[in-house]
């Protein structure tokens, strides 16, 4: 059987303990997260989908980890003019009080420059 899934809409989900789920919870146990029932208007099919837990174990945050959107301060030397217009195309704004440039993360590792963070000015940022 095959589905073109991009057509398909979720008209309703449910959670396990809800009306509408009694057969899948005798089927999957605690294993069931919930259950979608789709709908294609093109081909004017439903379907009903299940979502199960097939994998758990414990799992610790990395403290390390840069949130995407946390703006970084980036140092660029005097005349480095391209690699400046391309954080600034990426939407990187100057900060003249510290001479350095502030950019998203995501965009920081996108244009390649995780070399330029300047971690001791990053330290006191709260954005």
């Amino acid at each position: 059987m095959l589905h073109h899934w991009h057509t398909f809409h979720i008209k309703r989900t449910l959670n396990p303990e809800q009306p509408g789920t009694k057969k899948f919870v005798a089927r999957h146990g605690d294993q069931l997260v919930c259950v979608r029932y789709r709908y294609d208007t093109r081909q004017r099919q439903t379907i009903t989908t299940v979502e199960l837990v097939v994998d758990e174990r414990r799992w610790e945050p990395d403290p390390q980890r840069i949130p995407p959107h946390k703006r970084l301060s980036l140092k660029v030397a005097y005349g480095e003019v391209e690699v400046g217009k391309a954080i600034k195309a990426a939407g990187g704004v100057w900060d003249a009080q510290r001479k350095v440039w502030k950019l998203a993360y995501k965009q920081v590792v996108a244009l390649g420059l995780t070399d330029r963070i300047v971690a001791d000015v990053n330290r006191d940022e709260r954005d």
